[in-house]
């Protein structure tokens, strides 16, 4: 039987997971916010748990509905048929998660689940279940949000990080999920199949290298659990737990190790210089049984030198230095992190050296230009990997900013001075950049913009894409001067908007995307521009994947002012019926369809955005037989279409001449009966969202009278564009 299940994770590997869980066989593969849900049967739900090297949780849901008071929650978790589940004389707990105005503390929370669970058991069998803290048969796991509970059966048990090898540790260890994730995003599951090397300089409990060492020696990360019989996973004393799945999936484990480690591994070795955490290091390699292929030794990262007992053409170096919390510290650990950069640059020429962090000062200490870079969380601590190619010398220059390029060959921006015109934007890039910070970290924002023309000389958009591979770019695009401007000036202007960039960000002239921007009318907006070479990826926005293009094309694919709408939409999308009118690349319906949307048709005129949207959907597992892409002049669909909708977005272009629709658009003459003919097909209770982006917009108030019109436009701009609020407007609108 065919059932929904639920991984959990650590904020930042959802795309991971869901990368992992599709390779496991799973069906309607769907990531979330710290999580992905799937689809198949118990085996694959067993399969996941033995094998997922990123999950923290399988949950299996049971129910869910809406919560206004302590007794909605009662009702809820009671009405499940717990009899089915619970075998006789189990024991239980309740994990739960959330709040709202009714249920104001977890302990409330999950006594009242807890009270319903037993209440209804003892209902049925006459006698009640007890609590256990310390391992219960079962697990229930009660998540409270946006006053909705869902609550679930915990197949895990405790979480999957929990490997079974840790019986020490030092003082910050990572947890063996995350390190798991570090070391796919580093390439180390190609590296360890080339059986190339591994090496932590700073191995501390020696976490990364029996996780890469599993990796190697093809170990299912849930086999030493397995081995613990009935202590191992949560399932096995849940009622409808199937042990002739379990079984053979835990034998072929067992056949796939022994092959593993039949075949060895690449050299794998850690150094630290406290003797007290190898202690524990080698405790727990021997608990993963893996103290044949690991070795640790004593050695400060400045007494580094790469293994000579063995060839070792090629690998990763990967480490985990400390951050710092102090001034003091950090100021001491800048040398740390320096001698890393150097004793790696010098060692392992044509290596990969990973870097993983939760302070982004000392990683700029590192002194090394990062080939990509990855947001990920260490706990609650906003962290970044780096990933740096490592080159022979010569290849790889470090100019500081501040020091003429005098006696060195220039290869690019970065490795140039700033001029004074260059120093001003670098600064001001700088301060933007401090100031949105704290919420790109905390809402996992990939794109967004960091300088609008902030200082009217230096005309530009500057915005920052963060690639799910880990690729950063900085799509620059000029803002065309007035013809009062001297030509070679603006190009200067222009060229030290560049040299900032280069230097703010530490990134080389093929990380920096330029475009001028003017107005195209017409086919021309559909057009692509001139140049052999192609920008191209996915990025996360929410809880979609989003394909942009950032070379090809006037604009990326996704107009990033109007993601708080996207956002808003994707909140009030579930189950209704949606409409997006001049929907580009329809990226405004893949969060509806996720949000769980009933149905929706975007129209559009153009056949390269509507194959962009197909890509989109694509990207997301959105089917087009609930979603529809419709090719159509708006205008001409508007008159014809008899359809009714829950909710509506109306963001059309300022002005459209296109020899594809008969006549002129002009948003300011036509809004109105562009609004009119929407509000016609918008049932009782739905809303109208209607933006444009033309500065000199009036809105029709007159003409609009009739609807209830409110003016949302401050509430749809993210702190990246608070500082431009003439980027658009945009109007809530519903029947009065």
């Amino acid at each position: 039987m065919t059932s929904q299940y639920f991984a959990t994770c650590p904020k930042g590997l959802e795309n991971l997971l869901n990368q992992e869980i599709t390779d496991l066989g799973a069906d309607q593969v769907r990531a979330t916010v710290a999580g992905v849900y799937f689809s198949g049967g118990l085996e694959l739900a067993y399969k996941v748990c033995l094998w997922s090297r990123l999950a923290n949780k399988v949950l299996l849901p049971l129910g869910k509905a809406s919560v206004n008071s302590a007794e909605d929650l009662y009702r809820a978790a009671k009405a499940i048929l717990w009899e089915s589940h619970f075998p006789e004389a189990a024991t239980l707990i309740v994990d739960f998660l959330g709040s709202n105005k009714a249920i104001r503390h977890t302990q409330f929370g999950a006594q009242t689940v807890k009270d319903a669970i037993v209440d209804r058991i003892k209902e049925v069998r006459g006698e009640r279940p007890n609590v256990a803290k310390q391992n219960p048969d079962l697990r229930i796991n009660a998540r409270l949000a946006k006053n909705e509970i869902h609550i679930s059966l915990d197949l895990s048990g405790e979480s999957l990080h929990r490997r079974g090898y840790r019986l020490g540790q030092g003082g910050a260890p990572l947890k063996e999920n995350l390190a798991a994730a570090i070391l796919m995003r580093a390439g180390w599951l190609q590296m360890a199949s080339e059986r190339l090397a591994l090496l932590d300089p700073m191995c501390g409990s020696g976490t990364f290298l029996i996780e890469g060492a599993m990796i190697a020696t093809g170990m299912a990360p849930g086999l030493l659990r397995a081995r613990r019989g009935g202590l191992g996973f949560g399932f096995l004393r849940w009622a409808q737990h199937d042990q002739s799945l379990w079984q053979p999936l835990v034998d072929d484990a067992e056949q796939q190790l022994a092959s593993g480690l039949a075949a060895g591994t690449g050299e794998i070795r850690g150094y630290d210089q406290d003797p007290r955490v190898l202690g524990n290091a080698r405790k727990n390699i021997c608990a993963a049984g893996l103290d044949d292929f690991i070795r640790v030794s004593e050695k400060s990262v400045a007494d580094f030198k790469k293994p000579t007992h063995a060839e070792l053409s090629n690998g990763l170096m990967l480490c985990n230095p400390p951050y710092g919390e102090r001034l003091g510290e950090i100021e001491a650990l800048k040398y740390t992190y320096q001698t890393l950069g150097a004793v790696a640059k010098q060692e392992l020429p044509g290596w990969t050296l990973a870097v993983f962090t939760g302070n982004r000062e000392l990683g700029k200490a590192v002194g090394l230009w990062a080939a990509k870079k990855y947001q990920l969380f260490n706990g609650a601590i906003a962290s970044e990997l780096l990933l740096y190619e490592l080159r022979s010398e010569g290849e790889q220059v470090k100019v500081d900013a501040a020091t003429p390029a005098t006696n060195k060959t220039v290869l690019n921006l970065r490795e140039c001075p700033l001029s004074a015109g260059a120093e001003m934007v670098f600064n001001r890039l700088l301060k933007n950049r401090k100031k949105l910070d704290k919420w790109v970290m905390r809402e996992n924002i990939q794109c967004y913009r960091v300088y609008d023309a902030d200082m009217p000389e230096y005309s530009a958009a500057i915005d920052v894409y963060q690639f799910t591979d880990g690729r950063l770019k900085l799509h620059v695009q000029e803002y065309a001067a007035p013809k009062t401007v001297d030509a070679e000036k603006a190009q200067a202007r222009f060229e030290e908007i560049l040299l900032a960039c280069a230097h703010a960000y530490e990134l080389d002239d093929e990380h920096l995307i330029t475009k001028q921007r003017v107005r195209n009318r017409g086919k021309q907006q559909y057009e692509k521009l001139g140049g052999n070479r192609s920008e191209q990826g996915v990025v996360r926005e929410g809880n979609a994947d989003l394909q942009v293009n950032l070379t090809d094309y006037l604009d990326s694919g996704l107009f990033l002012d109007h993601r708080p709408l996207r956002l808003r939409i994707a909140e009030q999308a579930k189950g209704k019926q949606f409409l997006n009118l001049f929907c580009y690349t329809a990226t405004a319906t893949v969060h509806a369809a996720l949000a769980g949307a009933k149905s929706s048709v975007s129209v559009d005129m153009s056949n390269t955005y509507l194959d962009w949207a197909k890509d989109n959907f694509a990207l997301n597992n959105i089917h087009q037989s609930q979603h529809m892409l419709v090719r159509a002049n708006c205008m001409d669909w508007l008159k014809n279409c008899r359809q009714g909708f829950d909710l509506i977005m109306l963001d059309p272009p300022s002005f459209s001449n296109s020899k594809k629709m008969e006549g002129v658009l002009d948003v300011q003459r036509d809004h109105a009966a562009l609004i009119e003919r929407c509000m016609d097909l918008l049932n009782p209770g739905g809303c109208l969202y209607f933006s444009n982006n033309l500065r000199s917009f009036k809105l029709d108030e007159n003409a609009l009278s009739r609807y209830r019109v409110t003016n949302i436009s401050a509430q749809t701009l993210d702190p990246d564009f608070q500082h431009n609020p003439k980027i658009h407007q945009c109007w809530e609108i519903r029947q009065a």
